[in-house]
């Protein structure tokens, strides 16, 4: 870990974290939510062993990257653009991408915006959704989960943060990094985070220095940065209609646990499994489904996420 350099670049009016390591061909890792570049720890070392220059930021909102207060600041466009400054400021043409959660999110974007940018795509755990111009996002999620559904929780700044400071930020990343329900996360008014089990212990994967590096970041920061990813979903749709229908034309793996609560969203597996992804996203080559696989997948299986990442991306 002591050879990952971190540096700090100035990209799309912000300051921007990140971790790096070796030489070659770039691959571009992005984190998701409660997260930060490192969740990609396991990652980087691989894939830097194998020839490949890897580069993870800590996104715009986390860690030691600026975090502008307002949701406005934080739509897909926002976010893209940080990272096409980024490679611009290190003189990258084009990068293998790498997303979990959030950052897969980005990542899709990243493709509709800037498919000259990018090789191919290696996505964990959020398969592609084409722009409904009938539903914003959030009204979708609600209509499907009701108030009590996370995204909806998060949606009003403040009120997600009261609960939160409740809880020591250790316990908080432990309630996120260890669920394996894949059950929709429901944070009733009555009960908050209680209704999230905190573990007795931590699982293999999961070192306590692990859990204090994340907590350490977060205490630092808090979680509004994260957050607003959640309170700018409607804005991005707003913003994006011009590339309503647009597919994803760069080459494509997806990886999910079959635990993954993304992957028990109702119409997502028919979605990925006949047809639908596979109209949206052309170049779709491979799915893997990973048995007994929850949804930080990257951090739970690293050899097996970092194999599946170098036997895809070598191709190119």
């Amino acid at each position: 870990m002591e050879k990952i350099e971190h540096t700090t670049v100035s990209t799309n009016g912000i300051n921007m974290h990140i971790a790096s390591i070796g030489t070659g061909p770039v691959v571009l890792f992005l984190h998701g939510f409660p997260e930060l570049w490192y969740s990609w720890r396991h990652q980087l070392l691989s894939l830097s062993s194998l020839g490949y220059r890897c580069i993870a930021p800590d996104l715009r909102g986390f860690g030691d990257t600026d975090a502008p207060p307002s949701p406005a600041s934080y739509s897909a466009l926002h976010i893209v653009g940080d990272l096409i400054g980024l490679l611009d400021h290190l003189g990258i043409d084009q990068v293998f991408l790498v997303g979990h959660d959030w950052g897969a999110v980005i990542a899709w974007w990243f493709c509709l915006f800037r498919p000259d940018r990018v090789k191919a795509l290696v996505n964990l755990s959020v398969a592609f959704s084409p722009r409904n111009p009938k539903r914003k996002p959030v009204d979708g999620f609600r209509a499907l989960f009701g108030d009590d559904y996370y995204i909806c929780r998060f949606q009003e700044p403040g009120e997600i943060e009261k609960e939160f400071a409740g809880y020591d930020t250790a316990s908080i990343m432990k309630k996120f990094l260890t669920g394996r329900s894949p059950k929709p996360p429901c944070l009733p008014k009555e009960l908050g985070l209680r209704a999230w089990k905190t573990p007795e212990t931590l699982p293999p994967w999961l070192l306590e220095e692990d859990l204090n590096y994340f907590a350490s970041k977060f205490s630092k920061t808090g979680f509004v940065g994260g957050l607003n990813y959640y309170r700018a979903l409607n804005l991005t749709w707003e913003i994006t209609g011009p590339w309503t229908g647009l597919q994803i034309k760069v080459p494509v793996k997806f990886i999910v646990g079959d635990l993954d609560i993304t992957y028990h969203i109702p119409g997502v597996k028919n979605y990925i499994h006949n047809g639908g992804f596979k109209r949206d996203v052309p170049f779709l080559q491979e799915v893997v489904v990973i048995e007994d696989g929850a949804h930080f997948i990257n951090q739970e299986r690293p050899d097996e996420i970092s194999q599946h990442v170098y036997d895809f991306i070598q191709k190119f």
